[in-house]
């Protein structure tokens, strides 16, 4: 209270203190300094809201992101013991590359299938079965008797293979549609961290016992237990009345060409894996028989491709929110295949590890952008994309193999340059989904 007896300039004056130090931080004159207006009780209950949002996100992308880490990891564990198994069944060079384009074949036709079963079961059942088999072809194939049957094995893991790619994509792109984030980057490179962990173990196990049942054993059993926990996190499928009556129709005739834009997602999709295999396949062998690197540096190109990719894909997710994925996948492509180009000119180790990790870099973020696009089209699209992708994957290497044997190892680099301009070109003919503002939810700090 001001005293009433003083004159007014004086009392005007004490009035404004006053309210100042009432008002400091916001409250009413006369509160004790340091506590604030309660919220009202709708944004109290918006902020609920948003938390709950949060968690919820988090939850569905830990879950989906243990698939991702399952296919690496279980791809990874028989991939790194293929000398044993060469020992064990007394195989040959020939023999062993059949064994590993067995598995590829097998998930390149598995199109047909896991469309069907993607309508029949969802994305959310199909993801759990296909995971829980590729456990049990790890331990059918530490058992194997004989190379007919490993064949045979192979083939069932490709097309188990198949079935959790389009799955756990299809759930991916759903989290993204369902929360307006971004998350696609980051789940593809949890399969490189599966992938590396798988290694590990594999060396770690190798160190006490060469037993292929102990190592797939443990692989499975850790399978599993991944499998388990993803699956009260997994998002559900829309429930089959909810289908509408031109997907029942399409059901009903089977087979239909699929659209222009699911072709152009598909040759994206296809010339994308061919850049990111024959990089894989080939860095080694052109920098040390063009290069003329010595046999430590040799392996370093394919250190750089792996690491740019999983660093861009860690962070890719931002990027896509601020730029949009068309944009993405354009300028990413066209900087692999330029990058590369100018590698390839320029001659030299620094350079060349400077062009591989532009490679590394600008095709990080393809897949898992074409994925979710494709996945916007429907089931059957995302099929026949990720059969495309594997197809490539599988065929680009050989298709590297094949110029570098007529021409030079140089002209199949070359034309790992021209796959990924010909990505850019694709690009253009897609209709990307727009870049989204992060939601309030991801904005809104906590409030105590």
């Amino acid at each position: 209270m001001v005293p009433a007896g003083l004159p007014r300039p004086a009392r005007d004056r004490a009035a404004r203190q006053l309210r100042h130090r009432g008002g400091l931080h916001g409250q009413a004159p006369g509160r004790p300094l340091g506590r604030h207006r309660p919220l009202p009780l709708q944004s109290r209950s918006g902020l609920m809201h948003m938390s709950r949002a949060r968690d919820e996100f988090r939850r569905s992308q830990l879950a989906i992101g243990a698939l991702f880490f399952v296919l690496g990891f279980q791809y990874a564990t028989w991939v790194s013991r293929v000398p044993a198994l060469k020992a064990r069944l007394d195989l040959g060079e020939a023999q062993i590359g059949l064994l590993l384009m067995t598995c590829g074949i097998g998930a390149a036709v598995s199109f047909p299938l896991v469309a069907v079963l993607m309508r029949r079961l969802g994305s959310r059942l199909l993801s759990v079965l296909s995971a829980l088999a590729l456990g049990v072809i790890l331990m059918a194939l530490s058992v194997v008797p004989d190379y007919p049957v490993t064949l045979l094995v192979l083939f069932c893991d490709g097309v188990a293979v198949g079935c959790l790619n389009v799955a756990m994509n299809a759930q991916g792109a759903a989290l993204e549609a369902r929360h307006g984030r971004t998350t696609m980057s980051r789940l593809h490179a949890t399969f490189s961290a599966g992938s590396l962990l798988a290694a590990l173990l594999a060396s770690g196990v190798n160190a006490f016992t060469g037993t292929l049942a102990v190592h797939f054993g443990l692989a499975a059993l850790l399978l599993a237990v991944l499998v388990a926990a993803a699956r009260p996190g997994l998002l559900a499928d829309a429930p089959p009345e909810a289908a509408s009556r031109e997907e029942r129709k399409k059901e009903r005739r089977g087979f239909a060409l699929p659209a222009a834009a699911t072709l152009w997602m598909g040759l994206a999709m296809v010339f994308g894996t061919v850049t990111e295999g024959a990089m894989n396949d080939w860095s080694a062998l052109y920098l040390k028989d063009v290069v003329h690197a010595g046999a430590g540096l040799a392996p370093m190109g394919i250190a750089v491709v792996s690491v740019m990719m999983v660093c861009a894909r860690i962070f890719a997710d931002g990027w896509r929110t601020r730029l949009g994925d068309g944009r993405i996948v354009r300028t990413g492509s066209l900087l692999a295949g330029l990058g590369l180009a100018l590698a390839l000119l320029a001659g030299g180790v620094v350079p060349t590890l400077l062009g591989f990790a532009c490679v590394g870099l600008g095709v990080a973020a393809v897949t898992p952008c074409v994925y979710v696009a494709a996945a916007r089209q429907g089931s059957d699209a995302l099929s026949l994309v990720a059969a495309m992708g594997t197809t490539g994957l599988l065929a680009g290497p050989a298709l590297i193999g094949f110029i570098a044997g007529g021409a030079s190892l140089v002209w199949g680099m070359a034309a790992v340059a021209a796959s990924a301009a010909v990505v850019s070109l694709c690009a253009t003919r897609i209709s990307w989904p727009r870049p989204q503002a992060a939601p309030a939810a991801q904005l809104t700090p906590e409030t105590g």
